[in-house]
């Protein structure tokens, strides 16, 4: 194959240089593989960074390249293995990981509206791409009689990636403020304060004389006040950390930086599986992607936008957040120095700036978890029912494209996505459910403005 990767599925082809093929790994020998000391460069720009993210995702793994966890051949099942196969085959699960073989297996939709969809690298994906992850019982047959199918686990539809680097951006800037006024409190035992940054409650900060602060009162996010928007239940601060634990979960490919250098942590025989850079690369060119837009509203989308806030989903779904600076910056932890950085307002992310010269990032969320009610709860076992129905606000930029709705497909339309809201929303659904059929109409209609890009990654897609 060369150094040229066909998209066959995306009806597409592109060329990467410098990084790509092998006969037997697909990532090619470690000499041609994507190194972070590339980054020690000074003629490194951002498209030769982007076209390796590219290739770690959108890379058939195979075994060569450190794909599974067990015994990498199904006729020899002696050597030490980690989860079980399907049927014992040796490579794949489908439940609980091991369900892909490259991230745009799960993320190569950006339009559901268009007949045939459009496919475009980045973004989300239907319901037969759905991870199911941690169940215990599948009960397809409904052997217990209860009704219907029971799972417990979780089912997880992929969401589009596009603006992620601004998210991203927005989280670390949330996570600051929220942080700075936990150590205020805990400086000053028995003084609430509010946690409030970019507008946004989440709860009060007050701290006891020990310095601890009371969990009871903080809303919405973890008691170390991190910010975590990425994972529908919030658990990921950054993209390189959902990306870490990705490589693992879907494909059994073990970062180096999770393992060590040469260690071969799954016990599939082979070693530096995802190297550091190659996961410098992946997570840049996931956060320079293209911005979800919005489209000229028409009179009926204006009023819609209008009905929109006043039944209350703008409290939740906030229409824009504005970052202080336009600037995402790249580290290995938090105590060193940025290897990269990138301007969000300029490329393809192409963010407005406002007066302060932030960014104007139009998500239509909050970053804040809620509590949705029983309606949409999942069913992990031994997990308190809080944790079974919160999930974090769902960014509603391009969601015109991205049906199916919810974390778990369940809604096929928009309408149906806004009934199914319940616990902390119900209010605005019910306020919505009440509106004459034009009202709901023009809200719908606004919300179909909300796009995603079509050509997305143009730049390292030829």
């Amino acid at each position: 194959m060369g150094r040229r990767l066909w998209a066959a599925v995306l009806g597409i082809a592109w060329v990467v240089t410098g990084v790509w093929a092998a006969e037997d790994g697909r990532l090619g020998p470690d000499e041609d593989r994507f190194k972070q000391e590339q980054f020690d460069r000074a003629d490194l720009d951002l498209r030769t960074v982007r076209a390796a993210g590219l290739v770690m995702f959108a890379t058939p793994f195979n075994h060569a390249d450190g794909y599974g966890d067990g015994p990498v051949n199904p006729l020899d099942l002696t050597s030490p293995g980690g989860r079980p196969t399907l049927g014992n085959n040796g490579t794949f699960l489908r439940v609980n990981g091991l369900d892909g073989q490259t991230c745009v297996d799960c993320h190569a939709l950006v339009s559901t509206r268009t007949v045939p969809p459009s496919f475009g690298v980045g973004g989300f994906g239907g319901l037969n791409n759905a991870p199911i992850f941690q169940p215990t019982v599948i009960d397809v047959s409904d052997t217990a009689e209860s009704g219907f199918a029971f799972l417990d686990g979780r089912l997880i539809v992929p969401p589009h990636l596009f603006g992620a680097g601004a998210v991203q951006l927005l989280a670390e800037e949330m996570s600051r403020e929220l942080r700075d006024i936990g150590d205020q409190a805990i400086s000053n035992p028995g003084q609430a304060l509010p946690l409030v940054t970019k507008g946004v409650s989440f709860g009060v900060a007050l701290a006891d004389a020990d310095g601890d602060l009371d969990e009871s009162l903080i809303e919405g996010v973890d008691s170390d006040l991190v910010v975590r928007p990425f994972g529908r239940k919030g658990e990921f601060p950054t993209v390189r950390a959902f990306d870490e634990e990705a490589m693992r979960f879907h494909f059994g490919m073990e970062p180096v930086e999770a393992v060590g250098v040469d260690v071969d942590a799954d016990g599939d025989g082979v070693v530096n599986e995802a190297l550091v850079g190659e996961m410098s690369a992946l997570e840049i060119f996931l956060t320079t992607m293209d911005r979800p837009h919005q489209e000229v509203m028409s009179a009926d989308a204006v009023s819609g936008f209008v009905l929109f806030n006043q039944a209350g989903c703008s409290d939740c779904h906030r229409p824009a957040l504005n970052t202080l600076n336009s600037r995402l910056d790249y580290r290995l932890s938090d105590d060193e120095a940025a290897y990269f950085s990138v301007d969000l307002s300029h490329g393809l992310t192409r963010f407005a700036r406002d007066a302060q010269g932030g960014l104007i990032v139009p998500l239509f969320s909050d970053l804040k978890r809620h509590d949705m009610g029983p309606g949409l709860a999942e069913n992990f076992q031994g997990a308190d029912a809080r944790i079974n129905s919160e999930f974090i606000t769902v960014k509603l930029w391009g969601v015109a494209d991205s049906a199916p709705y919810l974390h778990d497909g369940r809604a096929l339309t928009l309408d149906e996505a806004i009934r199914w809201h319940g616990g902390e929303a119900q209010s605005a659904r019910d306020a919505y459910v009440g509106m004459s059929n034009g009202a709901r109409r023009a809200i719908i209609a606004f919300l179909e403005t909300l796009r995603l890009p079509r050509h997305p990654n143009a730049d390292v897609i030829d």
